[in-house]
């Protein structure tokens, strides 16, 4: 395909663009696959979830407000609720207002959910380890991390309009 755009034509990608655009797309919905199944079978809770209990957990005294949360984990606030939903149910979060803005609410890390966390991160880390970081060189490391914080600040939308997950 012609890579030199026409007036009003896309930049097409190069076959070499193309063959590394579909290498990544594979390679990451296998990673998020593995990693969620692996969660799913050594602790019962999918990789967002995972994802939300450990922010929990980094978080100043174990919460954080919900609207933070979905920013940090990139989703939309009705994913968020729902999620913290199925986590209160299982004892591991709890919400409470938020005593600066009476509209706001906190979800905040039990001691439950810390329990369940610090026993499912050591499968977790090792999942991880196995399926990127075991494959790897130092320099390849260093290299990804340099190559997916490009792709991340170049993805930070600007502006407070932005359609942004956490705002939906």
């Amino acid at each position: 395909m012609n890579t030199a755009p026409n007036e009003g034509e896309p930049s097409w990608l190069s076959a070499e663009e193309q063959r590394v655009w579909r290498s990544y797309l594979h390679a990451t919905t296998l990673l998020e696959d593995s990693l969620d199944r692996q969660l799913q079978r050594d602790a019962g809770m999918p990789h967002v979830y995972y994802g939300l209990l450990v922010q929990l957990a980094e978080a100043p005294r174990r919460r954080m407000r919900m609207t933070e949360l979905a920013k940090d984990a990139k989703i939309t606030r009705s994913r968020l609720s729902h999620a913290i939903a199925r986590l209160e149910k299982n004892g591991w979060v709890r919400r409470e207002d938020c005593p600066s803005d009476k509209r706001g609410q906190n979800a905040c890390l039990t001691e439950e959910g810390f329990d369940v966390l610090k026993k499912a991160a050591p499968g977790h880390v090792t999942a991880v380890r196995q399926a990127l970081f075991d494959r790897l060189t130092p320099e390849q490391v260093r290299q990804l991390g340099e190559i997916t914080r490009i792709m991340a600040e170049g993805l930070q939308p600007g502006g407070t309009g932005a359609d942004l997950p956490w705002l939906r």
